[in-house]
């Protein structure tokens, strides 16, 4: 096993791609930023798509060694 495949964020990623169609319809974006600048990227990505009509949410972060945030946000791609 390589050692990226026992980090929380392989991990993550590996459940996800075995859910496969168990989210389809989300879309996904991922970001690794400082942590004021992830706070502010969230942000925006709820004031784009607002969690009421998208559904949106953080669906997964982790705190990196360096200090950096990495985050995976969902939503759906419309309102209807």
């Amino acid at each position: 096993m390589r050692s990226d495949e026992v980090r929380p964020g392989a991990l993550a990623k590996r459940h996800a791609e075995r859910r496969g169609n168990l989210s389809a319809g989300f879309r996904r974006e991922s970001f690794t930023l400082p942590r004021e600048e992830a706070r502010a990227k969230a942000r925006d990505v709820f004031s784009r798509y607002p969690k009421a009509a998208y559904m949106t949410e953080i669906e997964y972060w982790e705190e990196l060694p360096d200090g950096r945030i990495f985050v995976t946000m969902r939503h759906l791609p419309t309102a209807d």
